[in-house]
């Protein structure tokens, strides 16, 4: 997927400066003349970064600093400030309102596009951290890593067939909730569930023995009479 870089308050002319060599490193980049575009174009696209001057035409660099605390209300993309405001208050301000670094205008561009770069490694790291701990499943001693496709009971390995660990991760997933035999087959074989009962419980059964201390006082994998199973 193509990455973007978004430049706001184009007053140091960085768009233009940049342009070439953050296309040279597969990086398109949009400008936003004023706030309103800017707040528009963030509804609208997916960016990796901005590029932000905190001074806002007539209005001072104050309201640079107010609108970038504003941002990260609700972005957490790596957000740039490239200003010819040198002052050292703006520079510290503009980081404690939530910039990822603060560079002066009249810097190398090469110096520039080395922190971008470094900001883009940090950021898609992070995302990919994140994402890997959402694929991590806790329900108390049990754990479910859908990255590695392992599962442990208080820290020790349980070997699954396939289609337990499907049918347990299902159930992890929908943490609470209770599925009937119809409704798990379905999800896992993906067909009409015909004579699921049997073909679930044989299933359910050998779960337990492998992940449960006491398989007939079970733990984590529960039965609903008549309703179906529950994890927690």
């Amino acid at each position: 997927m193509e990455k973007k870089v978004l430049v706001f308050n184009n007053n140091t002319g960085i768009a233009e400066k940049m342009e070439p060599l953050l296309e040279g490193e597969g990086l398109k980049t949009v400008v936003a003349a004023d706030v309103k575009q800017l707040r528009r174009v963030l509804d609208q696209e997916k960016f990796h970064l901005m590029l932000i001057d905190v001074e806002l035409n007539d209005k001072g660099w104050d309201k640079g600093i107010e609108l970038i605390a504003n941002l990260r209300k609700s972005s957490s993309i790596p957000l740039l400030v490239v200003s010819s405001q040198s002052a050292e208050t703006a520079k510290i301000m503009a980081l404690e309102a939530g910039a990822d670094d603060y560079v002066t205008a009249d810097c190398n561009p090469l110096e520039l596009l080395a922190r971008v770069k470094s900001q883009l490694r940090r950021y898609t790291q992070l995302v990919s951290m994140c994402s890997k701990i959402d694929r991590v499943y806790k329900v108390d001693e049990l754990v479910i890593d859908d990255i590695q496709r392992t599962v442990t009971v208080e820290g020790k390995g349980v070997r699954l067939t396939p289609i337990e660990y499907k049918i347990l991760r299902l159930l992890v997933q929908q943490r609470g909730k209770v599925l009937s035999n119809s409704q798990i087959y379905e999800n896992i074989w993906h067909m009409q569930a015909i004579g699921a009962d049997n073909t679930i419980a044989v299933h359910v059964r050998h779960i337990r023995e492998k992940i449960e201390r006491n398989p007939k006082e079970p733990r984590y994998l529960k039965a609903v009479w008549g309703n179906g199973y529950k994890v927690g």
